[in-house]
């Protein structure tokens, strides 16, 4: 049996007043994810528990399977494990972003796309003025990610973290966009330790060329860094063992890249991928295509949706759902048609609300087709029919042990 994921993230959505009345997935032309629907079912699924944050670490770990309240330990971890960084018992990961804050408020919490180089930059002013003073015994050290996604590593053995699992607060500052972030800021054990960091960071990057130079050609400054996220290393059960299949990853997220590398999946590079907007749909579709021939699972992950919803832009959620449709799920599709059995999966992680830019606790339309799953009475996929079909998975991580074929249907009698 071969497999293959497609995540959409942040594809799910309201309806749109701009849309007449529908949601992006609803008025975006996905012949493809029809086909899938058409062929098998429509669900829906809740991968962010209000218990926990909606965000891309909960619903992403959950829609891969696992039980986000029993294996659940941070974001940063995740994304600590996609750069090969090894967490030691003591040690915490926090993430890291660059950002723009102006008058007190989120601006921009990607600090307008800043390249990778320029954030290295940044990073390495950080390091020398700030973490590098000797009251913290060379524990702590800020490790460039891509583009604005960074981390902050605190080594314990170097001085004891100050934080707790339970009582650290933080908020990702995607979370706050357009909003004051004067009641944001870190609270609980260790968050004196985030707030001077942070603070220390905007002293060091008012004049640094870097920002000076972005100034001048119209592009916004990296103001400061903003701490969240933080964590230790979890101890996840590698998926095949838990599930059977050899899988794959092909994203350009390292939230992602980390997870996949937690569970014991590879991770495939593709040139052009970007996690934004520009990314190269194609290359993604044909990558996943190929690595059909090698591994059991095939899961893309596509930030391009989430993306346009945090900036507001209704016409581009839709083109990217679009894109999606034609180069990643027509050729999977095709290519999954042409061998033995087969079941694919579109899922986004959890809803992401143009109305409000951010990530959102609720149902993600799911739509599986393939080998024994038999066809219901919906033949599109979109936000609507999800939320009328009668298969639910309340426990969204659940949804893995269905598709994969190991467990009963949950149905939800409406």
């Amino acid at each position: 049996m071969k497999y293959a994921i497609i995540i959409p993230d942040g594809a799910a959505d309201e309806p749109q007043e701009a849309l007449g009345g529908q949601t992006p997935l609803e008025a975006a032309r996905t012949p493809n994810m029809d086909r899938v629907a058409s062929l098998g079912v429509v669900a829906r699924a809740c991968h962010t528990p209000t218990a926990l944050p909606a965000g891309s670490e909960i619903g992403n770990l959950s829609l891969l399977g696992y039980n986000p309240f029993e294996n659940f330990t941070g974001r940063a971890p995740m994304e600590a494990a996609a750069q090969g960084i090894e967490l030691g018992p003591n040690d915490w990961a926090i993430r890291c972003n660059l950002v723009t804050i102006e008058d007190q408020v989120m601006r921009d919490f990607t600090a307008d796309h800043i390249s990778t180089d320029e954030g290295t930059q940044l990073l390495a002013a950080a390091q020398e003025a700030i973490a590098d003073d000797p009251k913290f015994r060379g524990a702590l050290q800020f490790t460039p990610g891509v583009s604005y996604r960074n981390l902050l590593i605190w080594r314990g053995d170097k001085l004891p973290p100050p934080f707790s699992m339970s009582d650290t607060r933080t908020r990702a500052p995607h979370d706050v966009t357009d909003q004051s972030v004067l009641a944001e800021h870190p609270r609980g054990p260790g968050s004196d330790v985030l707030a001077e960091l942070m603070a220390e960071s905007e002293r060091v990057f008012r004049d640094h060329p870097v920002n000076v130079a972005r100034r001048k050609v119209g592009k916004r400054p990296a103001t400061n860094v903003w701490l969240w996220g933080q964590g230790q290393a979890p101890r996840l059960s590698p998926f095949a063992q838990q599930y059977g299949p050899r899988g794959a990853m092909i994203t350009a997220v390292d939230l992602l890249r980390g997870i996949a590398a937690l569970v014991g999946w590879d991770r495939i590079e593709v040139a052009g991928a970007t996690g934004y907007l520009d990314t190269d749909y194609a290359a993604k579709g044909r990558a996943a295509v190929d690595a059909l021939a090698k591994y059991d699972i095939v899961s893309v992950h596509v930030e391009a949706p989430d993306e346009a919803s945090h900036e507001g832009r209704c016409d581009a959620k839709v083109t990217a759902i679009e894109q999606v449709d034609r180069h990643v799920v027509g050729p999977l599709l095709a290519a999954l048609e042409s061998q033995g059995d087969w079941r694919l999966m579109i899922s986004p992680d959890h809803p992401t609300f143009l109305r409000t830019k951010v990530h959102t606790h609720g149902n993600v339309p799911v739509a599986m087709a393939g080998t024994g799953i038999a066809a219901d009475e919906f033949t599109t996929y979109g936000d609507t029919n999800a939320a009328n079909s009668k298969l639910a998975f309340d426990e969204g991580w659940q949804t893995m042990g269905w598709f994969i074929g190991k467990s009963e249907k949950p149905f939800t009698n409406l």
